[in-house]
């Protein structure tokens, strides 16, 4: 299995929790991290884009126009003190390296062939939290078993943006 496997280094934190401790529970929290539950701006400009109703417009200032409807949503939620709920997650430290299917954390903390939900603070574009389910292959080594689709995107389009940075570091090194 570690043949096949490649991590490169990441700086992500994770917040997690054995997946039977509540397992409804934290089902119906992915399932509202989820696209459509997190994000009604997104659905309505997907439904838009579909429709052909964006076609005379610019895709960025668009996306900057979405952005900032996102982010006054935001504030509009903290100034009346409506947090988006998220369940106490126990567990929770760095991620040292992760791959496409797989992820390492830095300290051991993990029961092997357990099965957790966990958060990943991502730092994208708009910064947010990431579902996911994973299986314990040892103390600090993780398999994801469940993303959600964008998330799945989102989450393999970060591991090669870290490949790169760290293929650039090892030519730096190497001249």
């Amino acid at each position: 299995m570690s043949d096949t496997m490649r991590l490169v280094p990441a700086p992500l934190e994770i917040s997690f929790a054995p997946a039977d401790e509540q397992a409804d529970a934290y089902e119906r929290e992915y399932q509202r991290l989820s696209e459509t539950d997190e994000d009604p701006i997104g659905q309505w400009l997907k439904i838009a884009k579909a429709r052909g109703e964006t076609k005379e417009s610019d895709p960025v200032l668009l996306h900057l126009i979405v952005e900032l409807h996102r982010k006054v949503d935001q504030l509009t939620q903290i100034v009346k003190n409506e947090e988006p709920r998220r369940l106490e997650l126990p567990f929770g430290g760095d991620i040292e390296s992760i791959g496409f299917e797989y992820f390492r954390l830095k300290e051991p903390q993990l029961t092997p062939k357990t099965r957790y939900y966990g958060r990943i603070s991502m730092p994208l574009f708009p910064k947010r939290d990431i579902g996911v389910w994973f299986d314990a292959i040892d103390d600090r080594l993780a398999k994801i078993v469940r993303l959600h689709e964008r998330d799945e995107k989102e989450w393999s389009s970060y591991v090669t943006a870290r490949e790169r940075v760290m293929i650039r570091e090892m030519k730096g090194k190497s001249l």
